[in-house]
């Protein structure tokens, strides 16, 4: 019987006090923060009873993840896409053979351990098939992550080069990210 493989959790957060600047219109600095920090902490909690890696590059996320009891992987100045790439090679080394890559802003993710069992690529699209809020893959697989406006269709194109075997989940709890304001009314809806 060959030993259980390993999961991990990578959460991308950005500075709390720079998240959320497109729900301006809604919400005023402090409250943005607040936003930010908790959905992170409640991302973490979906994580049980994974471990847990935030990517970050700011001193006060880094002294919350350590307050929640995720490791931290220290990158700065490596954007987005290289902070997630650097932290799934961290998490390869450290022995783990999948990771779930997921950002730190859906308020209502439910637990994230079962996206772990699938043995390709899992992608998770936000509500608008616009970006990837969740990808789920092999720690050893030479993804290529492209985040921003329209990273699902690339990360499907991504994962189809490969030649990956791919599944879509498309989850409402996943699915919602808070972007923008209407992001928030959609919130109170499903909430």
């Amino acid at each position: 019987m060959s030993p259980k493989p390993t999961v991990a959790v990578l959460i991308p957060v950005k500075a709390f006090a720079e998240a959320k600047h497109r729900l301006a219109p809604a919400l005023g600095a402090a409250q943005r923060a607040d936003l930010a920090r908790n959905m992170a902490a409640h991302v973490v909690q979906s994580a049980s009873p994974l471990q847990v890696a935030v990517v970050c590059d700011d001193r006060e996320v880094r002294d919350w993840a350590v307050s929640v009891g995720a490791e931290v992987v220290w990158r700065p100045g490596t954007g987005l896409n290289g902070a997630v790439r650097s932290g799934v090679a961290h998490l390869r080394d450290a022995g783990y053979d999948r990771v779930i890559v997921a950002h730190g802003d859906l308020p209502l993710a439910g637990p994230l351990a079962p996206l772990g069992d699938w043995p390709g690529i899992t992608l998770v699209p936000d509500r608008r098939n616009d970006g990837t809020n969740v990808i789920a893959l092999p720690s050893d697989c030479p993804f290529e992550f492209s985040y921003g406006k329209g990273s699902f269709a690339r990360h499907l194109e991504e994962a189809q080069r490969l030649r990956c075997s791919l599944r879509v989940l498309r989850d409402p709890s996943l699915g919602l990210d808070i972007d923008l304001p209407d992001d928030l009314d959609e919130l109170a809806v499903m909430a």
